[in-house]
């Protein structure tokens, strides 16, 4: 197997055999990702790819049994080469069940519901699709380079093709201040209409050497404490309808890892933040009371 730069994947996705599609991410502009920023995007040579498929046959052989195709968004490629490619795994794979991917709102609005469904067909069982905020106003400072509207078509689209969808959410990427609530609000509001397999979870970071790293650091941009990201969690939860729906929180941004059906999260974790928010108020009574002696 030979890769270039720094792999990356989504954490169920750790004991698939990575085949490494393109190098680096296909948009790559968005303000708070700090990955694939050392490379130039290109697709790799089919002739390559099969090369990688049949060493990794000769190392692995047997024991593949999933396969990730990275890097940051291989639903660029030609519908024709992902086919070839899907082709050319299941026959070197033979207890392969599962192929995923990263698919990125513009590329994954490039490709009909039909590719979807061929791509279906010949064995793409998954796609993680970065929506991360349902508001227009956040996907535009954070320079997504899609609408809300356009987000939810690029998801509908693999739900409708009956690829698993995995759409992914950023508790926190409005910032603290006017965006906060609605975003969470919002954010709720389309996953209800995309329907996805499940939703997870990450809570915004500055990673240093992003464009958002600096916004924070000159003051443009200011993160959510952990009680107001407790206050986000709470509002997407509550509106959020589809109780089927599972939920992973388990990501290590994350303060507060919840794993589970949207019925089963409500159940044990609203409780839970109601009293850490209570709680919180009450500290801060307690310090207004005692500050005026």
């Amino acid at each position: 197997m030979r890769y270039e730069g720094a792999i990356y994947r989504p954490p169920p996705e750790a004991d698939a055999y990575i085949l490494q599609c393109t190098i680096g991410c296909s948009y790559n502009k968005c303000t708070y990702c700090s990955m694939y920023k050392n490379v130039r995007y290109r697709v790799r040579q089919l002739d390559e790819l099969k090369k990688d498929i049949a060493m990794a046959k000769a190392a692995m052989g047997d024991k593949v049994e999933k396969v990730f195709l990275s890097d940051g968004d291989a639903i660029s490629l030609p519908s024709e080469m992902l086919l070839e490619i899907l082709a050319e795994l299941y026959a070197a794979f033979p207890k392969l069940t599962h192929v995923s991917t990263y698919a990125g709102p513009q590329s994954t609005l490039d490709k009909t519901v039909d590719e979807f469904k061929q791509l279906k067909k010949a064995g793409l069982t998954m796609t993680y699709l970065g929506v991360e905020s349902g508001s227009n106003d956040v996907l535009k400072a954070v320079r997504k380079g899609v609408t809300a509207n356009e987000m939810l078509t690029a998801g509908q689209s693999i739900v409708e093709s009956g690829i698993k969808l995995v759409a992914m959410v950023m508790i926190g990427l409005g910032g603290s201040g006017e965006y906060s609530h609605s975003h969470a609000r919002q954010t709720a509001e389309l996953i209800n209409q995309m329907n996805p397999y499940l939703l997870g979870l990450l809570t915004t970071v500055a990673i240093d050497g992003t464009t958002l790293f600096r916004q924070v650091q000159q003051g443009d941009f200011k993160l959510l404490s952990p009680y107001e990201v407790l206050e986000e969690i709470k509002i997407l939860l509550e509106n959020l309808q589809r109780e089927g729906l599972l939920i992973d929180s388990t990501h290590g941004s994350n303060l507060l890892p919840m794993k589970g059906t949207l019925q089963q999260v409500k159940a044990d974790v609203l409780g839970h933040i109601d009293n850490l928010l209570l709680e919180k108020n009450s500290n801060l009574i307690g310090k207004a009371y005692l500050g005026r002696f």
